[in-house]
């Protein structure tokens, strides 16, 4: 009997991670980090990264996955996204980054004449299971990302997430816009359990207008909402629970 169990549990151990490969989820640790420039210090802070800070990175084992600067950038903004293998992996990496004799002279350098962030807003990572694998997507010309950030009301985050899964991914390709990745924080960050963080590219801000009408008007959208709704009871999202950023990539960014 006892043999029975743990073939039984060995299976299903084997069977789930078969899915995880076949379906090709990505389960590396990702890092959305957002700093904001004193002012007059974010080229300064662009030629760093240039520079030193993203080769450091990649010394060390932290991927490079994409930067970018706001269209309208009133905070002096750089947004970007690494990746680890795993959470652990990041502790001891960004530790090895910190330690680096070459990252220390690059920031005390770039740093002789003051500071160069005034703050640092970041949240760990994974990857939904619907998301498609993170790449370091090339492109010619460059294209206009947006960031989008969801906030589900309590206990709808599934909801949400299916809806995406089984609809809006598709319709998203269906009028001309581009699914890069989809992200849940990690466990133990704020709005874990309630919170769906998505990149997407468009040709450029016109197109990606015209895109969301035709996904707006689009029936199935429509149907797709309105089922989605009747089966949660009520509405996915928090009132202004939908937040937008337009972003252009840097010159360095790998995904551009």
């Amino acid at each position: 009997m006892k043999k029975r169990l743990i073939l039984f549990f060995t299976l299903i151990v084997v069977n789930f991670l078969t899915a995880s490969i076949a379906s090709g989820h990505d389960t590396r640790t990702f890092e959305l980090r957002t700093y904001f420039a004193h002012e007059g210090k974010l080229d300064d802070l662009l030629a760093r990264f240039r520079d030193h800070t993203c080769a450091l990175f990649e010394r060390h084992g932290i991927e490079n996955i994409g930067y970018w600067i706001p269209k309208d950038n009133p905070d002096n903004t750089l947004v970007y996204i690494i990746a680890y293998p795993s959470r652990l992996d990041q502790e001891t990496m960004w530790q090895a980054f910190l330690d680096d004799p070459q990252w220390k002279a690059a920031y005390k350098a770039s740093t002789a004449g003051g500071k160069l962030v005034n703050k640092v807003e970041r949240v760990f990572m994974n990857a939904t299971e619907f998301s498609m694998p993170v790449k370091k997507i090339q492109s010619n010309p460059e294209r206009l990302f947006e960031l989008r950030i969801y906030t589900a009301n309590e206990g709808k985050l599934n909801h949400l997430d299916a809806r995406f899964s089984d609809h809006t991914i598709g319709l998203f390709a269906k009028h001309g816009m581009e699914n890069i990745a989809y992200f849940h924080p990690m466990p133990d960050q704020e709005g874990a359990t309630n919170t769906l963080i998505y990149l997407i590219a468009h040709k450029d801000e016109a197109a990606r207008n015209l895109s969301f009408d035709g996904f707006r008007q689009d029936e199935d959208w429509k149907v797709a909402r309105a089922a989605s709704e009747e089966r949660a009871g009520g509405g996915l999202t928090i009132k202004g629970g939908v937040k937008s950023q337009f972003l252009l990539p840097t010159d360095f960014s790998p995904m551009r």
